[in-house]
């Protein structure tokens, strides 16, 4: 699982392998090898495992967890709720949102999903709006 996983992490950000190893290769610690465009390719098709170190670099680059890296969970689910009061940075557009702005959409995001369960199909805001006639 892990080989088809790590292929797919690294086609979908439409990179290759030396710019994968290049990635890998930016943080290295005293004791490291750098990293190799066939070494990760030899990961990719099974012919060699990574190590722990090397799987938890791959992890943190792709932004998923070393448990759907390695194939144990089919998603790599994220709680927001846990994320907006973490003390990560979060990004939305390349910009680092505040304590403030977190905040503030966390509140919104929990105020739709608590107003959605009082809600239902037919009784939609776009449901009750008229229908605009454009013809002049």
């Amino acid at each position: 699982m892990f080989p088809e996983r790590l292929r797919a992490l690294r086609r979908g950000q439409k990179i290759t392998l030396k710019e994968l190893a290049q990635a890998l290769n930016e943080h290295l610690g005293p004791d490291e090898k750098p990293n190799t465009p066939s070494q990760i390719g030899n990961w990719e098709r099974g012919i060699r495992t990574p190590s722990y170190i090397e799987a938890r670099k791959l992890a943190e680059f792709f932004d998923v967890s070393m448990d759907y890296l390695c194939g144990k969970t089919e998603r790599d689910e994220h709680d927001l709720a846990k994320m907006f009061f973490s003390n990560q940075d979060l990004l939305f557009d390349n910009t680092v949102l505040t304590s403030q702005d977190r905040y503030e959409i966390f509140q919104l995001i929990n105020g739709y999903l608590q107003g959605r369960s009082h809600r239902n199909e037919t009784d939609t805001f776009y449901g009750k709006q008229e229908q605009l006639n454009l013809k002049f």
